[in-house]
């Protein structure tokens, strides 16, 4: 995957450490992961953040995270340090973690949502106790090599540097206090995929996603289509899922009936690509291959003559996203055309022809299939009535 992204050019994910105080022989410091991609998120079973410590550093404790494994701690006579490893690796606490295991932000298994999503939840924070660290700003160093790991693409870390102290509001509003020292790794960029295999159920394309935009209705001054997204991934849920779609008439939506809508406008002047995600508690969550294993919605577009028209295709987008993973598109030939012609009908509503028998209905249905994908987009063209 490229590490730049035209329809999120900004995007990336930002590690924060703030050193919060000092111990006897180190620090205790607040560690946050901000999620700044607008569509891209950490799915089940959630981030895994390593480092190399700069020293013989140790974590004494830890809160709100654990490391996976604790290492040879043998030298440390009565407290035995959390993890004494040279490069440890850390996760978050599952949801009904004790309270006294929690802080802000925490234990939701590792699983971030994207910025446009949910920021409220774009982020997750725990509380780390190092020793034999140095007890000053000028003998504390970063971690190094930080990697960030998750279910869906990899990603590569720059190294740490020093910003300006975070500020924190007290809960009276009425004092500042801030961190003493503030490391921040440098924005971390997807650069691949995974080794995850997924189990798929035997379709013509034999891909783990479908997008099946259909144009359902042609009105007057107005044009409705149905997305339908299915999973054929036996091995895979998808909670908090999102789409990202590209077309010319997304600067017109009227209406959007069980789905989540927001613009992404990129540039000034240009509102041509969408981000839709599932209503909360009623179809956030794809489930698995099988009977329910597909979420649906229909978008009402106001057409736009001046900037695009529904012949030669263009009622279908120009690309589409899943989670993040660039869908392969059919070829433009492929694409299903409107008719050059149908009849002229008086009608005093944008939506309702007169008289309903003369309306033209089509019966053509054409399938738009990639076989060599992460995600398909199906189109298709069926009953669909033209009201001019």
């Amino acid at each position: 995957m490229e590490a730049y992204d035209a329809l999120d050019p900004t995007g990336n994910i930002t590690i924060k450490w703030d050193i919060m105080g000092w111990n006897a022989d180190g620090y205790t410091a607040t560690v946050y992961i901000f999620n700044f991609q607008q569509y891209r998120h950490i799915q089940s079973p959630g981030w895994q953040l390593g480092w190399s410590w700069k020293k013989k550093e140790v974590i004494w404790n830890m809160v709100g995270a654990q490391a996976t494994e604790q290492g040879d701690c043998s030298k440390f006579k009565g407290t035995i340090p959390h993890c004494c490893k040279k490069t440890p690796t850390v996760v978050d606490l599952l949801p009904g973690t004790p309270y006294n295991k929690q802080v802000a932000n925490c234990c939701r298994g590792g699983v971030i949502s994207s910025w446009a999503q949910d920021p409220a939840t774009a982020v997750s924070s725990f509380q780390i106790t190092v020793g034999q660290s140095g007890t000053t700003n000028t003998t504390v160093r970063a971690p190094r090599n930080v990697t960030l790991k998750g279910p869906g693409p990899g990603y590569t870390c720059g190294p740490a540097k020093i910003v300006p102290p975070s500020k924190f509001m007290t809960d009276d509003k009425r004092r500042k206090t801030q961190a003493l020292c503030n490391p921040k790794i440098a924005s971390v960029i997807p650069t691949g995929k995974n080794n995850l295999e997924p189990l798929l159920q035997c379709t013509q394309h034999m891909c783990p996603i479908r997008v099946h935009w259909h144009v359902k209705t042609n009105y007057k001054e107005y044009w409705r289509v149905k997305v339908t997204i299915t999973n054929f991934n036996y091995n895979m849920n998808y909670s908090q899922w999102n789409l990202v779609a590209q077309h010319p008439n997304f600067d017109n939506v009227t209406q959007l009936f069980s789905f989540n809508y927001k613009p992404l406008s990129l540039y000034a002047g240009i509102n041509d690509t969408a981000m839709l995600w599932g209503i909360k508690f009623y179809n956030d969550f794809l489930s698995q291959a099988g009977p329910i294993g597909n979420v649906q919605s229909e978008i009402l577009f106001r057409k736009n003559p001046s900037k695009f028209t529904l012949e030669k295709g263009w009622a279908f987008p120009r690309r589409i996203y899943f989670n993040g993973d660039n869908c392969v598109m059919p070829s433009p030939d492929l694409y299903p055309w409107l008719p050059n012609a149908t009849p002229n009908l008086a009608t005093t509503s944008p939506f309702l022809g007169s008289p309903p028998q003369k309306n033209a209905v089509l019966t053509k249905l054409i399938h738009l299939i990639s076989s060599n994908c992460r995600g398909d987009v199906f189109g298709d063209v069926t009953s669909q009535r033209v009201l001019m």
